[in-house]
């Protein structure tokens, strides 16, 4: 008889942990301040004014294995383009041009049952709001959450102690960002619980050194149900004055809820402010600074499991005419937008 040779085992992406996910979402915003140049001020999420629009498109592969796991996504798109304005561009090798194309590149093995170290670019642990937004309750994303870091690049260490307590440690370059711009690290930290399956609260820190010593604190509580969702989210910071004693201080508090009257509809609200009258976080040049008032209301629908349509209101009201309006500034800013997303 004619021997039987082994047949070597087929290799599939699921079979070596691996998943494919990609996003397309597109906008259509109207500003009602007139902008002649069609940016938005104080928002990474709709970045432009009368204008169609991609807000985020991104392809990713992610890897999980018994003792190793990874992602690495790319991305653009005007959310992109205003998120990443800021990062520094020091040297010839490094900067915007090539941090804004990278959403996340990270390697991860694990150590001991629990716990895991990481190192890359990735997702900050600070706030309730993902940079995506169809992971959010409302399509805009929050005044704390955009003043807030969305990404970071460095080391983290993870450690789940049960189903319900986990801790974090970070080492990073700084306040949002992958290329650096001084030769100091941040640290950060997080202690999250989660007391029912649908109740979680999480306390993250952020601190070290920028233009002077930071410290940040985020609180963030999470409520999820069948019908109703809900979070709320403090955030207060502190830096060392350069000149003079003390610190300047900045907070902002964000209050979300939403409401599914059928599973594929939703309707969501948000009420919100953010203080900062020393300027550290958003530069004004006005007398209180950047004192400002939200609110939003916002009607989703998913047309299919993988096409999503939103649409949303939202209106600001500041201490001092911070808004761009024509040749000139309001202290009232309100936009409409409606977008649809496809998820891969």
């Amino acid at each position: 008889p004619t021997p039987q040779v082994a047949q070597a085992p087929v290799m599939t992406a699921a079979s070596l942990g691996l998943k494919f996910d990609g996003l397309v979402d597109a906008y259509y915003a109207y500003d009602f301040n007139s902008l002649p140049n069609f940016d938005r001020a104080f928002t990474t999420q709709p970045a432009r004014s009368d204008e169609f629009n991609i807000n985020l498109a991104y392809v990713g592969a992610t890897l999980t294995q018994d003792n190793l796991r990874g992602r690495l996504a790319l991305q653009a798109g005007t959310s992109v383009q205003s998120n990443y304005a800021g990062e520094p561009n020091n040297g010839s090798v490094s900067g915007p041009s090539l941090s804004r194309s990278i959403q996340e590149a990270y390697a991860g093995y694990r150590i001991a049952d629990g716990l895991w170290v990481d190192a890359g670019t990735y997702f900050s642990h600070v706030g309730a709001e993902s940079f995506i937004s169809r992971d959010n309750l409302t399509y805009t994303r929050s005044l704390v959450a955009d003043y807030s870091p969305y990404y970071q690049s460095g080391v983290r260490l993870s450690y789940q102690a049960n189903e319900k307590l986990a801790f974090q440690l970070h080492i990073v370059n700084g306040w949002q960002t992958v290329a650096e711009n001084n030769h100091s690290k941040m640290g950060g930290t997080q202690v999250s619980y989660q007391f029912t399956p649908s109740v979680g609260f999480s306390y993250s820190t952020l601190f070290g050194k920028e233009a002077e010593f930071r410290h940040f604190h985020n609180f963030v509580l999470k409520v999820t149900g069948e019908k109703l969702d809900f979070i709320a989210q403090f955030d207060n910071g502190f830096q060392k004055r350069a000149t003079g004693s003390g610190s300047s201080s900045w907070w902002g508090a964000a209050a979300i809820a939403r409401y599914k009257f059928v599973p594929t509809q939703s309707v969501s609200i948000r009420a919100e402010h953010y203080s900062d009258p020393d300027q550290v976080i958003i530069a004004t040049n006005q007398p209180f600074g950047f004192n400002t008032s939200s609110a939003s209301i916002g009607y989703d629908n998913d047309l299919t499991p993988n096409l999503k349509w939103r649409s949303e209101y939202r209106a600001y009201f500041a201490s001092d005419a911070v808004f761009p309006d024509g040749a000139s500034t309001s202290d009232t800013d309100s936009v409409v937008v409606t977008s649809l997303t496809l998820s891969l």
